[in-house]
C-alpha cells in the first residue's frame, strides 16, 4: 500500500493512497483531519481486539472504520445498496469507497501520519 502525505493549500494534512486503498486516505482526510486523539482511540481499540474474536467500529460523518484482530476496513457510509435496484447492465463502482488492509500495515500508516504532523 503506497501513500503520500502533504499539506493542502489551507495547511491541512492531505493523504492520497494507491489504487484499492483510496478510502483509507479519504478516512484520514474526512474523519481524522489531524485529530490525534482519534488516532489514540483507534490504536487502543486495535490493542483491545488483538488476539481475540472481538470487533470494533467507529462510525464517522462520512466513513466508518471497522477492525478486528487482523484486518481493517474503511467504508464510505453512503454505500448501502441493499434494497436499491440498479438498472440491468449497470454496476456499482466502489473502489474509492471501500478499502481493506492488515492491522500492522494500518498501524504503520497511523505512525507515518503522526510523524508527518509532528514534522510540519
Amino acid at each position: 500500500m503506497d501513500y503520500e502525505l502533504r499539506l493542502d493549500v489551507t495547511g491541512q494534512v492531505f493523504a492520497s493512497f494507491s489504487m484499492g486503498h483510496e478510502a483509507i486516505g479519504h478516512w484520514l482526510n474526512e474523519e481524522v483531519k489531524g485529530n490525534l486523539a482519534l488516532l489514540d482511540e483507534v490504536e487502543l481499540a486495535i490493542q483491545q481486539v488483538r488476539g481475540s474474536e472481538r470487533q470494533w467500529q467507529k462510525i464517522g460523518h462520512e466513513y466508518t472504520l471497522w477492525l478486528d484482530g487482523e484486518e481493517v476496513i474503511v467504508r464510505a457510509n453512503q454505500i448501502d445498496l441493499e434494497g436499491d435496484e440498479m438498472e440491468e447492465g449497470m454496476f456499482y463502482y466502489d473502489e474509492e469507497s471501500l478499502s481493506c488492509c492488515g492491522v500492522e500495515d494500518f498501524l504503520e500508516v497511523l505512525k507515518g501520519y503522526r510523524e508527518f504532523i509532528a514534522g510540519r
